[in-house]
């Protein structure tokens, strides 16, 4: 499962990573065209992103979805 989500600020981003911690499944924060991959579980990897354009949350836990729905912006 993918979602593209906009995060806009240090607050959004440091709330994905510690559900990440949580999720019993990887999960994988993405730049759009797929050339950045990084464990969301790693708060010091998840800076190899630009955050100032949309990221890909790739999960197979729904649950996990469903609690990143209010952080930042999810688009499409």
């Amino acid at each position: 499962m993918i979602t593209k989500k906009r995060i806009y600020n240090i607050t959004e981003l440091q709330k994905l990573q510690a559900l990440a911690t949580k999720c019993k499944d990887d999960v994988t924060l993405m730049s759009e065209d797929g050339s950045v991959s990084v464990d969301a579980k790693s708060f010091i990897g998840l800076f190899a992103l630009d955050f100032t354009k949309p990221v890909l949350v790739v999960t197979e836990n729904a649950e996990y979805h469903q609690a990143i729905d209010r952080i930042g912006e999810t688009l499409e």
